[in-house]
């Protein structure tokens, strides 16, 4: 999917279901059960083992509307491989020029990490499409509304303590869209292969922030 169009599923759906798992064989069923719950956006975190290959596989299987990307990414070696395997659009915990670079010259949609104003409008200038802001959990929704005064135009997405009871919170401070990861991520229900619970939390959460 083209930079553009992936910019788009993500500003419409609002979520990035973030992967990070340590038994990749049921990462495959995982972004299985969150895609039928209705999320678009699937991060599989380059601390997961095989995550290449995985985000490969999950290019071949997807359905056409589901974008998949590579998390945790921390250097352009990292963000070529990623894209190489089919990544649809790439995500790191900081800011990484030649990472922004490297998106930017394949059309892959890029989101760099930031905490400070300071490295918020950095990571905009340098070219980044969203700028993840990690970790939301330190400073909660009010830094959203505070920080969109002075820099409207600019496109925040929270990661980190974004749970299903705030993730509306964050939107309506002026984020464009959340990452999730742990509160979707049930460990006991895929442990137990119950992919229901997972597709059900996924549902739950898409429709707590439908037209939000």
């Amino acid at each position: 999917m083209r930079r553009d169009d992936a910019l788009k599923v993500i500003l419409s759906t609002k979520i990035v279901a973030v992967i990070r798992m340590s038994d990749s064989a049921r990462l495959l069923r995982v972004a299985e059960a969150l895609s039928d719950g209705g999320i678009r956006a699937l991060e599989v975190t380059m601390t997961t083992p095989g995550a290449l290959e995985a985000i490969a596989t999950l290019g071949g299987t997807k359905p056409a509307d589901v974008l998949i990307g590579a998390g945790t990414v921390l250097d352009a070696g990292t963000a070529q491989a990623a894209i190489r395997s089919g990544a649809e659009f790439v995500v790191s915990p900081i800011t990484d020029f030649e990472t922004i670079r490297v998106c930017r010259e394949n059309g892959v949609l890029v989101i760099p990490g930031a905490m400070t104003p300071t490295e918020v409008v950095t990571a905009w200038n340098r070219g980044a499409d969203i700028v993840k802001v990690f970790p939301a959990s330190s400073v909660g929704p009010q830094f959203f509304r505070e920080i969109k005064g002075p820099l409207p135009g600019i496109r925040l997405m929270p990661t980190g303590g974004v749970s299903a009871e705030n993730a509306r919170a964050f939107l309506e401070a002026g984020a464009c869209a959340i990452a999730v990861g742990t509160a979707i991520l049930d460990k006991k229900a895929i442990e137990a292969g119950d992919w229901g619970i997972l597709v059900g939390k996924a549902r739950a959460l898409v429709d707590s922030l439908r037209g939000g």
